[in-house]
């Protein structure tokens, strides 16, 4: 979806979409400070068209609000979070631990960024998305505090292996006397299992490409041709016959200019007769075919 830019068919694509809108907004204010505006305006992106009041979105709670968080299983409150009248001077008192920074009392960035996660998934100032919205501000804080590899790791797969986990390292914590030992714990838990599966990702990307290379070599006139971008396109499209790419997909995918984008396609199709073009409308798309082992090949 995102990387052929195409609208999100239903919820679970919208959110995805939100939240990848929520990281490049991230990633462009990584350097300033934490306001309250800054987390209206992440919380509007990461629920726009999820809401059931699209009102809703970048505002406080009202009194009118009945917000509380519940097991899955049943109606049981488990949180309650502080009134709605107070949020306004909580969420400042937030962005002040966020910014301030002392030698005398030290406290890790990680911590930090757990804690900040913690705080605003215990405040709750919004009808709804403030996982999201906790889970986005661990990220902000990460990157502004120089962990720029956090933006490639992803806590909320882990968590939503063990969501009842998740929940009670808050109620351990809210039930001790708001001992928040126990939620940094488990986020430091979800953190390393994160980062085990980015260096366990990047192991089989890697030795895919390298599986494609070894197909390159035996194809003598391919060698030294193809660029990395082509290479990954060949890798993915060994594994997915009849897959469908387009130019703007690998721009996207790439971060490169139309016109690098079409040439790279172009000659994998024209040239090298490795993709299948195809007119499609005033574009073309290029598709894998079932028979590519034998074209690489042949030539």
């Amino acid at each position: 979806m995102l990387r052929q830019g195409r609208d999100p068919k239903d919820k679970s694509e919208q959110m995805i979409l939100n939240n990848f809108h929520a990281m490049q907004f991230i990633r462009e204010f990584k350097d300033d400070e934490l306001t309250p505006s800054f987390l209206f305006e992440l919380h509007r992106i990461l629920t726009e068209n999820t809401l059931d009041d699209p009102k809703k979105a970048g505002l406080f709670r009202s009194e009118e609000d009945k917000v509380y968080v519940t097991d899955r299983t049943s109606s049981n409150i488990l949180h309650s979070p502080p009134p709605a009248m107070e949020l306004k001077k909580r969420v400042e008192k937030l962005c002040h631990f966020a910014n301030y920074i002392s030698d005398e009392n030290f406290i890790h960035p990680v911590v930090k960024a757990i804690i900040l996660h913690f705080m605003l998934a215990y405040d709750h100032p919004f009808v709804d998305g403030n996982g999201r919205t906790a889970r986005a501000l661990f990220y902000w804080s990460m990157i502004n505090q120089g962990y720029w590899l956090t933006e490639f790791i992803s806590i909320s797969r882990i968590i939503k292996l063990a969501p009842v986990q998740y929940g009670r390292a808050f109620l351990y914590t809210e039930t001790d006397g708001n001992d928040i030992t126990y939620f940094i714990i488990h986020q430091l838990e979800v953190i390393r299992k994160a980062i085990q599966d980015l260096h366990a990702y990047l192991e089989k990307k890697a030795k895919d490409i390298e599986d494609a290379q070894k197909t390159l070599r035996n194809a003598k006139h391919l060698g030294g041709k193809l660029n990395f971008r082509q290479l990954a396109i060949l890798r993915h499209a060994l594994k997915h016959p009849r897959f469908i790419y387009n130019i703007n997909e690998h721009r996207n995918s790439h971060g490169i200019s139309y016109e690098t984008a079409r040439k790279d396609l172009l000659q994998m199709s024209d040239d090298l007769n490795l993709l299948s073009k195809l007119k499609e409308g005033r574009t073309f798309i290029f598709i894998s075919p079932s028979n590519l082992e034998d074209r690489i090949k042949k030539s």
